[in-house]
C-alpha cells in the first residue's frame, strides 16, 4: 500500500477547493481540525465548523489556484502561491500561504494568510486589506 505524502494531501486539498468542492478539503482532516485565517479574530474548530464557514463565502467562488511550492518538514507543510476568486461577476487576485500541521495523513491545523493583489490605480492602503 503507497503512503501518501503530506505535499501529495495539499496538492489533492487546493485542486478541491479550485473546483469548489470543500469535502475534498474535509475528508482529508481530522475531526478536530482547526482553521485560522490571519486577521480574522475567529478560529473554527471541527469539520462542522469549517464547512458552515466555507459555505458563508457566498458568491466568491475560487477559480483558480497557481500553487509555487509546497514545503514539508515532518507533521509541518507550507504551500503558497497564487488564487483568482470570482467576486459577483469581478475575477480577483490574491496571494496566499498556507501552514498545515498533520497527524498522521490527517490536517489537524490550518493557518491561512491571504493578501488581495494590488490592481492598477488601486491604492497601497486597500490592496493590504
Amino acid at each position: 500500500m503507497a503512503v501518501t505524502t503530506n505535499k501529495e494531501i495539499i496538492e489533492k486539498v487546493n485542486a478541491g477547493f479550485e473546483k469548489n468542492n470543500p469535502e475534498v478539503f474535509l475528508d482529508n482532516c481530522a475531526e478536530d481540525v482547526r482553521w485560522i485565517m490571519a486577521g480574522d479574530d475567529e478560529i473554527r474548530t471541527g469539520k462542522e465548523s469549517v464547512r458552515q464557514f466555507m459555505a458563508s463565502m457566498g458568491d466568491a467562488k475560487l477559480t483558480s489556484v497557481d500553487i509555487t511550492s509546497i514545503i514539508a518538514e515532518g507533521d509541518s507543510a507550507a504551500c503558497y502561491g497564487e488564487m483568482t476568486m470570482d467576486e459577483n461577476g469581478t475575477p480577483t487576485s490574491y496571494s496566499y500561504c498556507d501552514v498545515y500541521r498533520f497527524s498522521g495523513d490527517k490536517i489537524t491545523e490550518l493557518r491561512s494568510f491571504v493578501v488581495k493583489q494590488k490592481t492598477e490605480g488601486e491604492s497601497e492602503q486597500a490592496a493590504s486589506a
